[in-house]
């Protein structure tokens, strides 16, 4: 099977993320979309990070009852800072049926030669890489392991979800249903 490694802290999950991997699996050849709650990206602070359990709890209840998503606690065992490579690497020995498209943004592309063994990435792996708003991507610049997908752009991010809450603002047409009612009923980010 063709699977999407759609790898992130969804600190919250969100609907861009939901609709963005549900366009890769339904025009862009994925079979499946497995969301690997991260405990700690290494080019990101720690602090504000939810817990994992409850990251993964969220995930698990936005993607009910879609079979081609699936919530992973994959990385929560590994070593800590979690780097892509070995994670890839971990994935490919314990599915070797599978073959893994790692999926970033191009805001991330951009910042990808910063990423632990990035190099061997590009080598070994393959990498789905959707627009982000102010973050252009010259498809004839991409190495032969990388392809730019057409998805719709959503100017969405977990920050502006926290933030919105933080503030008491009403947003909840930005999240799934059961994620936002898990947030409201859990106070997490709510104003003190």
């Amino acid at each position: 099977m063709e699977i999407g490694i759609f790898s992130g802290s969804f600190n919250p999950i969100h609907i861009g993320h939901l609709a963005l991997a549900n366009y890769l699996c339904e025009y862009e050849g994925v079979d499946e979309v497995w969301f690997l709650v991260t405990p700690h990206n290494p080019l990101k602070e720690e602090a504000g990070l939810m817990d994992d359990g409850v990251r993964l709890k969220l995930v698990q209840r936005a993607i009910e009852g879609y079979p081609r998503f699936r919530a992973s606690d994959f990385e929560f065992s590994m070593p800590r800072p979690s780097y892509t490579i070995h994670t890839l690497d971990a994935l490919r020995e314990r599915y070797p049926d599978h073959r893994f498209h790692l999926i970033i943004g191009s805001d991330n592309w951009q910042l990808f030669p910063r990423w632990y063994q990035h190099e061997r990435i590009l080598r070994e792996h393959r990498l789905l890489v959707y627009p982000r708003p102010g973050y252009p991507v010259e498809p004839a610049s991409l190495p032969s392991s990388v392809r730019l997908v057409q998805a719709p752009l959503f100017d969405i991010s977990s920050t502006f979800i926290r933030q919105a809450l933080a503030e008491g603002r009403d947003i909840r047409f930005f999240l799934h249903p059961a994620v936002y009612e898990e947030l409201l009923q859990s106070g997490s980010f709510l104003p003190r």
